[in-house]
């Protein structure tokens, strides 16, 4: 007998940043923070692990990942469905009689950091599948509801004219940032998902361009790049972490989003940096930022990351899903499928105006007022957070700054 062949589900993540003004949005409740806090842990958990497959420049958005995953936790049992929430950091957050808890908080995290529609995050979510699969109805409702979920008709059969739609949708979403995500389609494919993270931003104080000149940028103690560094000299928010090793600048957008900074000391390895950072540690930084005169210089630089999860995320203990051996049967009934492919794509351009981007303990820590320069002339680590619910909507490293 000829074995039954596996269907493939093809999940894309696409996301794209760009900051732009905000309302400060107030906390609903607890709940919320809850799922920020534990977004948070994944995501230095996925940086790790990204960051130990090379010593390159990193950058992602865990809000757009786990958004994905938990929309597949719907469609999800048994192991694959522990898998997906341990390798999400969602179990504290799984409540047996509330099986719709874990989709509601996203559903809430997304209305509080969008409320007012004064903040340009625009994040989406769509299902591509054949004609004629067959997807639960609770399902297609759940996506729907939670997610806002467009779902579309197309023949994966048509690979040229399936690739075309797709990828204009994507480019679409996310304003012409993420262009040609996908160059290959397998024909068998069944189901496509793919979540967008649009974010547009300007600087609360921007440089002043002209004071921008080339500078030296430290890779290591035997590469120097020139890099053109950003100059501007007013009160910022910033702390020092002596455990750590390094210090904490705050760079705040217009109302309610930050870039913080995250600058390894002089001597400091940030590869000892990468094993310690934590959600507690975030937070704590947050809590323990004071406001001090500094003369800041930061480098220019963009960054375009691709990733093929599916050969990261098992690393995490997200096995089955990959594998034959996939529960998706809250998905369809018709058997046989798991994830082919999970692609993450982001953009990110800083510059002197603001951001493009396209998808609490403080033990051995003293605040203290810093010295007059803050100069980011070495490898450094920065996440892109929303203030009123510690969301972490994008973070990355750079350890080049030329390296587009």
């Amino acid at each position: 007998m000829v074995p039954k062949r596996k269907m493939g589900l093809m999940l894309i993540v696409a996301c794209v940043g760009f900051l732009a003004p905000v309302h400060q949005a107030h906390l609903p409740n607890a709940t919320i923070s809850d799922l920020s806090f534990q977004n948070m842990d994944f995501a230095m958990n996925l940086y790790r692990t990204i960051a130990s497959y090379h010593d390159k420049n990193v950058f992602f958005s865990p809000l757009s990942i786990s958004t994905s995953f938990a929309a597949l936790l719907m469609a999800s049992d048994g192991d694959t469905y522990e898998e997906i929430l341990k390798g999400l950091n969602l179990e504290h957050l799984e409540r047996a009689d509330q099986p719709e808890l874990i989709p509601t908080l996203f559903q809430l995290l997304h209305e509080s950091i969008t409320q007012n529609g004064s903040l340009e995050l625009d994040q989406s979510m769509a299902l591509f599948m054949r004609p004629q699969f067959e997807v639960e109805k609770v399902f297609q409702d759940q996506l729907k509801k939670f997610f806002e979920a467009d779902i579309h008709r197309v023949d994966f059969a048509d690979t040229k004219g399936s690739i075309s739609l797709i990828n204009e949708f994507i480019k679409n979403k996310t304003r012409d940032k993420v262009r040609e995500m996908i160059s290959t389609l397998d024909p068998m494919t069944r189901l496509m998902l793919i979540n967008t993270i649009f974010f547009q931003g300007s600087w609360q104080t921007p440089f002043n361009s002209n004071f921008t000149e080339n500078a030296l940028f430290y890779i290591d103690n035997y590469n120097v790049v020139q890099v053109p560094m950003m100059y501007l000299d007013n009160k910022f928010y910033s702390m020092k972490d002596d455990s750590l090793g390094a210090k904490v600048l705050k760079l705040p957008y217009r109302e309610g989003v930050s870039m913080l900074i995250l600058l390894p000391n002089k001597g400091v390895d940030y590869t000892v940096v990468d094993d310690r950072i934590t959600a507690q540690k975030f937070l704590s930084w947050i809590k323990n930022l004071q406001k001090t005169n500094l003369a800041v210089q930061m480098p220019k630089f963009k960054m375009e990351e691709s990733y093929s999860l599916q050969d990261i995320l098992p690393d995490m203990g997200m096995n089955s899903i990959f594998s034959n051996s996939a529960d998706l049967t809250k998905l369809t009934k018709e058997g046989g499928l798991k994830v082919s492919e999970v692609l993450h794509k982001a953009v990110i351009e800083v510059d002197e105006v603001g951001t493009t981007a396209a998808a609490a303990t403080a033990i051995g820590m003293t605040p203290y007022s810093l010295p007059r320069n803050f100069i980011v002339n070495r490898p450094f680590f920065f996440f892109i957070y929303h203030e009123a619910t510690n969301c972490l909507l994008f973070m990355g490293r750079v350890i080049d700054p030329t390296k587009n």
